[in-house]
């Protein structure tokens, strides 16, 4: 069975494993969702990312960063999905929680950071924001 929006499935795989404290969670990898988690474990968010192959299939595990039992990501949420895509300018980067948090865009040059987007001066689609 195809899925609709495999971000949106990475992130609420994401987000569950963390309600239940889990050390770490595996997901179906591709491209897009190993950029999403080369960001996440720059900018601190999680532990660490293995990819690994079975099969005909290649996953990837995500290990979770958590502190004195609080998880690192204190919520992810999708921005642009397939029924609704979200576009926005360098003049128009939106901000997380006054820059505590962190939006990712994909942009011409690759998946990046909000604040590296408005650093290079290229806009793209908002994927989600992270705080």
């Amino acid at each position: 069975m195809s899925m609709s929006d495999p971000i949106a499935d990475m992130l609420t795989r994401i987000r569950n494993a963390l309600a239940v404290r889990k050390r770490a969670v595996t997901i179906p990898a591709s491209n897009i969702k190993q950029a999403i988690a080369r960001v996440l474990k720059e900018e601190g968010y999680i532990s660490d990312v293995e990819t690994h192959k079975e099969g005909a299939h290649q996953n990837m595990t995500i290990t979770l960063r958590y502190a004195d039992g609080v998880g690192a990501i204190e919520e992810i949420q999708r921005i642009s999905r397939p029924g609704r895509r979200v576009y926005c300018s360098v003049a128009d980067m939106p901000q997380v929680n006054g820059g505590l948090g962190i939006v990712m865009v994909s942009t011409s040059k690759g998946l990046m950071t909000g604040r590296q987007a408005r650093s290079s001066g290229v806009g793209g689609e908002v994927v989600c924001r992270v705080f």
